[in-house]
């Protein structure tokens, strides 16, 4: 697959997976953002998603695991906005996504993965005025990683 330059192209590309791949490849853009989350339910659901094996049942167990640990970060989030808080928050969205069992009518798990994954870094980013870190260098990490999962 050549280079992607656009969401356009990107969502494209995503949309020509099969279930698995792109359970697959949303728990890999999870999985760059997981540090944003100290959750370990959110970092066992991300192993079940690329376990290219797994059951429904041990989909069924993350998605709820995710669920509840998704839960929980917004509860702390409260009134003041802790934006740390928010980013474990689309994490735990991504994660949800990434062990879904099928795609939506109007998404696929890779697409809700990709979209959770950078607002969590817009999230981190807002509480943590110093950092590097931006939303744009998570969109062109997925456009990278993207070719390369489907060219192995």
């Amino acid at each position: 697959m050549s280079q992607i330059s656009n969401d356009a192209e990107f969502k494209q590309a995503l949309n020509s997976l099969n279930v698995t791949q792109q359970r697959m490849l949303a728990a890999k853009f999870v999985e760059h953002v997981l540090p944003l989350s100290n959750d370990k339910r959110l970092t066992q659901a991300v192993q079940t998603a690329m376990d290219k094996d797994a059951s429904r049942e041990e989909l069924s167990m993350a998605q709820k695991s995710a669920m509840a640990a998704t839960v929980d970060h917004h509860a702390r989030c409260g009134a003041d906005g802790n934006w740390t808080e928010q980013a474990g928050y689309f994490v735990g969205r991504a994660a949800i996504a990434a062990v879904s069992r099928a795609p939506s009518s109007t998404a696929n798990p890779a697409w809700i993965a990709a979209m959770s994954c950078r607002m969590a870094l817009t999230s981190a980013t807002i509480d943590d005025q110093n950092s590097d870190e931006s939303t744009h260098s998570e969109v062109d990490w997925q456009y990278q990683i993207l070719p390369q999962f489907l060219n192995s």
